[in-house]
C-alpha cells in the first residue's frame, strides 16, 4: 500500500473535509451557549410529555414578565428554556408565574452568567488551546532532537501540528454547520472535547513518528519516503484498532449516556476519527513534503 505516493489524494480529501467548516465559521461562526455569552437558562419540568401548547404557556410568562427568549426546546418532558440574564428576584417571581399559570410545571436547574464571566471563559479556551498545541511543539521537537538525518526534530514537531490544526478544524467546522442549520450550542464542554482530541490526536501521531525514527536507523541508505511509507503500515493495524476501540465506547455513551453529554461525545467522535486520519494520512505525508522542500532548496 503506497500511502507516501497518494499522498496529494489524502491530502485533497483533508481539503474538502476543512473548507466547508471553514466557509461556515467564517459566514455564520459559532453557536455559542451561555457559557460563552452570558444568559440565563433553566428547565420546565412537566408530570407528561410537552408539545407545543406547553411551549407556548411559557413564552406567554416570559413575554408577560418582558424577558427575551433566546431559544426553547423540548424534550419528553422538559423544556430547556434559554433567555437574556434573569436577576434572582425576576427568577424567584418566574418559578411562582410557573407554579401558579402552568399546570403540573416546575422550573429546576436554573443558572444564570453573566456578559464579562462569558467573554473570560471564550479567552480562557482559546488560550488552552493556543497553549496546549505551542506545548506539543515544543515536547516533540525535545523529544525527537536526536533523530537521524535527512529528518529533523523541528520537521516532526510541525507536522504534528498542522495534523492537529486539520483535526480542530474539521471538529470546528462541524459544530458551525450543526450550530447554523440545527441551532446545536457549544459550551464548556465542548472545550473539553477539543482538548481531549488533541490529546487523542498527539498520542496517534507519535506512534507513527516513533516508529519512522527507528527505522531511519536500521535502514540509513534507504529512501525517506519508503522509510515512512513502512512505518505508517507497521503501525496501522494499531492505529486503527485504538480508535476503534475508543469509538465503540463513545458511540456506547452516545446512544445510553443522556443528552447532557450528547454533543459531548459527538465532537469526541468526530475529533477521534479525523486524529487517527490525520495521523495516518497527513502527519506523516507532511514530514516527506517537508524533507523533499529542503532537499530542492539545498540544490
Amino acid at each position: 500500500m503506497d500511502i507516501i505516493g497518494k499522498k496529494k489524494f489524502y491530502f485533497l480529501i483533508s481539503f474538502i473535509l476543512v473548507v466547508p467548516g471553514l466557509i461556515s465559521l467564517f459566514l455564520y461562526g459559532l453557536n455559542l451557549s451561555i457559557d460563552f455569552t452570558g444568559g440565563s437558562r433553566f428547565s420546565v419540568k412537566f408530570e407528561k410529555n410537552v408539545g407545543d401548547r406547553e411551549e407556548e404557556e411559557a413564552r406567554e410568562i416570559l413575554n408577560k414578565e418582558k424577558i427575551k427568549i433566546s431559544s426553547i426546546e423540548q424534550s419528553k418532558n422538559l423544556l430547556f428554556v434559554r433567555t437574556e440574564p434573569i436577576p434572582q428576584e425576576k427568577g424567584e417571581k418566574l418559578r411562582q408565574d410557573f407554579a401558579t399559570f402552568v399546570k403540573d410545571a416546575k422550573i429546576e436547574q436554573f443558572e444564570t452568567i453573566g456578559p464579562t464571566i462569558g467573554e473570560e471563559t471564550t479567552l480562557n479556551a482559546v488560550k488552552a488551546v493556543v497553549i496546549a498545541s505551542a506545548l506539543v511543539v515544543l515536547y516533540i521537537t525535545y523529544v525527537f532532537r536526536k533523530v537521524p538525518k535527512p529528518a529533523s526534530s523541528l520537521s516532526f514537531g510541525i507536522s504534528t501540528v498542522i495534523a492537529l490544526i486539520h483535526d480542530i478544524l474539521v471538529v470546528l467546522g462541524v459544530f458551525s454547520l450543526l450550530g447554523h442549520f440545527s441551532g446545536i450550542e457549544i459550551d464548556g464542554l465542548f472545550v473539553t472535547a477539543v482538548l481531549t482530541v488533541i490529546g487523542f490526536s498527539v498520542h496517534d501521531t507519535i506512534v507513527v513518528f516513533d516508529r519512522i525514527r527507528e527505522n531511519l536507523v536500521k535502514s540509513e541508505n534507504a529512501p525517506f519516503e519508503k522509510v515512512v511509507n513502512d512505518s505508517i503500515l507497521q503501525t496501522l493495524n494499531r492505529s486503527i484498532n485504538t480508535s476503534l476501540t475508543v469509538i465503540l465506547v463513545l458511540l456506547a455513551l452516545l446512544l445510553f449516556g443522556g443528552e447532557s453529554i450528547k454533543w459531548f461525545v459527538v465532537a469526541l467522535l468526530i475529533g477521534i476519527a479525523s486524529g487517527t486520519y490525520s495521523s495516518i494520512f497527513n502527519a506523516s505525508p507532511i514530514l516527506v513534503v517537508w524533507n523533499e522542500f529542503v532537499r530542492k532548496r539545498k540544490k
